[in-house]
């Protein structure tokens, strides 16, 4: 990860980072609430998704950054970020083309869910 980032000293002054510098963020369909998937961003990734309107995460497996569609074509269009009331996490409303998840399901909560009680 970069040592220096282009993100606004007052925003960085605010998020609340993990060990490794990350900060985990939500994807959530901006018109229907529904939840898409979690990514992790640095400063420069959250600075990325902020001035270029598509989400930017970094990947903690191949430790780059990696823009949401460049490779998929399902691209995340950035309606609104927002930090949570912690400074811990950021929820990012997009307007999701095609799948968010990896394995082509439209969120990556759809394969498994868990049974209650």
């Amino acid at each position: 990860m970069p040592a220096v980032s282009r993100l606004d000293p007052a925003i960085a002054a605010r998020l609340k980072r993990s060990a490794d510098g990350l900060v985990p963020a939500i994807a959530q369909q901006y018109d229907t609430g529904e939840v898409l998937m979690l990514g992790w961003m640095d400063d420069e990734a959250l600075h990325r998704t902020l001035t270029t309107g598509r989400c930017t995460y970094w990947s903690r497996s191949r430790q780059e950054y990696w823009v949401k569609g460049d490779t998929s074509g399902h691209v995340q269009h950035v309606k609104s970020v927002a930090l949570d009331c912690d400074g811990d996490t950021l929820l990012v409303k997009v307007d999701q083309v095609g799948a968010a998840c990896h394995t082509g399901d439209r969120t990556c909560f759809d394969a498994d869910p868990l049974p209650l009680g």
